[in-house]
């Protein structure tokens, strides 16, 4: 089956910690209908994701009945090589899975790749495997297409890439999702898909993609025309989708675990729905929260950001939400401009300028 399950967004109990039991729910219906493939990473939920995956799904299952990915960070909880390499031992211990079946160096951009060059990780992870403590390794990509095709020039021994492929992004500059897919054709790697829903927003799209989308197809969910799209395409390993209860659980595995790619009828309906996104005024935030991470006065930027998307639609009670959700944290106006935010972001979000656009909900 071309769905992964990604450990990214795991329900959640009332006080914030990861619910096991319903993670563990869904892990088996996962199983059950065929999926094998699950990703985490390092600096998922600070750790918890990777325990959670060693209690719902390596301490239940047979080791050799699931694969998983997980992913060293040069550039976030670390501050050196040891404390960069030691992420992948870390990750070993937290799981419990004795190896990995897929490991990526995880997020490359502009400003981080030359960490993994200056902490030696591309060798090192070329170690573990030698070790048999890694299957097959890779890299997550958020760059510019010149730098992907850097990057497989330079390690043509790469197993696999994982790519943002959604068909809100697949034209969109930022992101290059085309280009980079046919890089990765070019350079025959194959690819895991990530933000195949782009965070959530093609599950709940704007009111004028919804009516195309449901005028094709009135019983179909809104994420499955998105998952089905990255899932069409030729060299796809795996399409990760980040469930969060069993309800999308059940909905991603209805449509594929028998999975059909979308016939030319369907690739009609998404390029009216491509068109009709290239007229929305949303924020395009997928709520990942490396933006936060290092910023100086704790603005919850994805909090901030979706609070905006909602009042350009509804503003009642937005003043009262925004209160709530920077109680602990900065607001829109306390931004310093360092620019760490904007570094960090995959979406490559002009993020200075989106928050001062945001200072009129406080």
């Amino acid at each position: 089956m071309k769905l992964g399950f990604g450990l990214m967004r795991l329900p959640k109990n009332a006080d914030g910690s990861i619910d096991i039991a319903h993670t563990s729910r869904m892990v088996d219906a996962f199983m059950e209908a065929g999926g094998t493939y699950f990703d985490t990473a390092y600096v998922y939920d600070n750790g918890e994701s990777e325990k959670a995956t060693k209690l719902a799904l390596v301490d239940r299952h047979p080791r050799e009945s699931f694969t998983l990915c997980t992913k060293l960070n040069a550039w976030l909880m670390c501050h050196d090589e040891a404390s960069a390499k030691q992420q992948f031992y870390t990750s070993l211990e937290r799981t419990g899975a004795e190896y990995f079946d897929y490991y990526l160096l995880h997020a490359l951009q502009r400003n981080n790749y030359k960490k993994y060059d200056d902490y030696h990780i591309w060798d090192f992870v070329k170690e573990q495997k030698a070790k048999g403590l890694i299957k097959n390794w890779g890299f997550s990509f958020h760059a510019d297409p010149a730098l992907l095709e850097e990057l497989l020039s330079a390690h043509p021994d790469v197993d696999f890439i994982q790519l943002q492929i959604n068909y809100a992004d697949w034209d969109n500059p930022d992101v290059a999702s085309r280009e980079c897919y046919e890089l990765a054709r070019k350079y025959k790697v194959p690819v895991t898909v990530m933000e195949p829903v782009k965070g959530g927003a093609l599950a709940n799209p704007p009111a004028s993609v919804q009516s195309i989308l449901k005028s094709a197809d009135p019983n179909a969910s809104f994420a499955s025309w998105a998952v089905r799209y990255a899932a069409s395409f030729d060299g796809i390993l795996s399409v990760l989708s980040g469930m969060s209860n069993m309800e999308q659980m059940n909905d991603n595995l209805s449509y594929m675990k028998d999975f059909k790619p979308l016939d030319e009828r369907e690739q009609s309906v998404i390029r009216a729905a491509q068109a009709a996104l290239r007229g929305d005024a949303s924020i395009p935030c997928t709520a990942c929260h490396y933006c936060t991470d290092g910023c100086p006065v704790q603005i919850p930027i994805p909090e901030i950001f979706a609070l905006k998307n909602q009042a350009e639609k509804n503003a009642e009670g937005i003043s009262k939400k925004y209160a709530e959700a920077t109680e602990e944290g900065g607001k829109a106006s306390d931004c310093v401009e360092c620019g760490q935010c904007e570094g960090a972001c995959p979406q490559h979000l002009p993020i200075i300028s989106l928050l001062k656009e945001c200072r009129n909900l406080e």
